[in-house]
């Protein structure tokens, strides 16, 4: 029976999803997760910013 509970559960986090099934462990769990998330975002912006600056820099006219 627990195995059939574990299934349903997602192992990722969706925004809007329901949380009133998720323990305070699952949750925690869920805000580690989208704060490394949000932490890889953040480098993906830093990149493309340094990215779009050398191409500023090498195609000013």
């Amino acid at each position: 029976m627990f195995e059939d509970e574990d299934a349903k559960k997602p192992t990722a986090h969706e925004v809007g999803m329901p949380l009133d099934t998720l323990s305070v462990e699952e949750l925690t769990a869920r805000i580690v997760l989208l704060e490394h998330e949000i932490a890889r975002l953040r480098a993906a912006i830093e990149e493309k910013g340094k990215t779009r600056s050398q191409a500023d820099s090498i195609f000013k006219f």
